[in-house]
């Protein structure tokens, strides 16, 4: 269930001649803008402001752990299965999805076959991140486990490498602490809280989850491919296990990929007939043109 991604050796870096060392794309504009004398290059961003909105992000989303603590120990798990959960799979979208379908009655391999593949999405974050931190080798298996949503969202963002590297260890490590002591502290209050499903703790997270998705919506393709995911899940909800939905959603990407396709073909083919018939009618006009001279 561990959901670490690796980060992968040099993938997609480049190489700055002749020693082959990474470059990231911002550190690249920094030097070039930084003084001879070793003056903050144009456009970096301080640490102080790095690290204040990193520290944003993981008190925040941080402090939802209590919510998933309270969630697990309703849906039947014990303490430490519940806390097992958070340190060693440590996604709070997973982890909630997994609960939500044990609490719902599900088969527990559909369960964790949909909080898997939730974090799958956590490799293609891995790839991206690999290029922008370039961390040394002995230090990406560890940062691996730190490689969520929050982490990624604080540290594309960034203009310099140095920047990127400060948001996502100063988000990581707050996150990862505070998600963990209040996913104790809401297994461990779970029971003085009574019925937990009237409290409404299991929508924190998908909440948070969102708020951090929207702003990444910026083309019309991803916004239509959210939607019918949306809309797949909640239409399948009543009819089939608990669980399977979320697996199924998925299928709206692949959906609008192939329509989106189709229609850009559909509108290629049709400017150029458009095109030719236009000529066609230019050499017409000239040959009838040459004709009555």
């Amino acid at each position: 269930m561990a959901e670490q991604t690796t980060l992968p050796e040099g993938v997609g870096e480049t190489a700055d001649a002749p020693h082959g060392n990474a470059v990231h794309p911002g550190e690249q504009q920094a030097a070039a803008g930084a003084g001879p004398d070793g003056a903050e290059p144009t456009g970096a961003k301080p640490d102080a402001a790095v690290v204040r909105d990193a520290l944003g992000v993981g008190i925040a989303v941080g402090l939802s752990g209590f919510a998933f603590g309270v969630t697990s120990a309703g849906s039947g798990l014990s303490l430490l299965q519940t806390c097992a959960l958070s340190l060693a799979v440590f996604t709070g979208a997973s982890q909630f999805a997994l609960v939500g379908a044990l609490a719902a009655g599900g088969n527990p391999y559909t369960a964790a076959a949909g909080a898997f593949f939730l974090g799958v999405r956590n490799s293609f974050y891995g790839l991206r991140l690999s290029q922008l931190l370039a961390l040394p080798r002995a230090l990406r298996p560890f940062a691996a486990q730190w490689v969520i949503d929050e982490t990624t969202a604080v540290t594309l963002p960034q203009p310099t490498r140095r920047a990127a590297r400060i948001g996502f260890a100063v988000t990581g490590l707050t996150l990862y602490v505070l998600w963990n002591l209040t996913t104790l502290l809401g297994a461990l209050g779970a029971e003085a809280l009574g019925d937990t499903d009237t409290w409404g703790l299991d929508a924190a997270s998908p909440a948070v989850f969102l708020a951090l998705l929207a702003p990444m919506l910026k083309s019309t393709t991803e916004r239509v491919t959210a939607a019918l995911a949306v809309l797949l899940a909640l239409g399948l909800l009543p009819v089939v296990p608990a669980g399977v939905p979320v697996l199924l959603s998925a299928l709206a990407a692949p959906a609008v990929l192939f329509l989106s396709g189709r229609m850009k073909g559909t509108a290629g083919e049709t400017a150029t007939r458009k095109k030719h018939a236009e000529k066609h009618t230019q050499t017409s006009t000239r040959t009838s043109t040459e004709e009555d001279r």
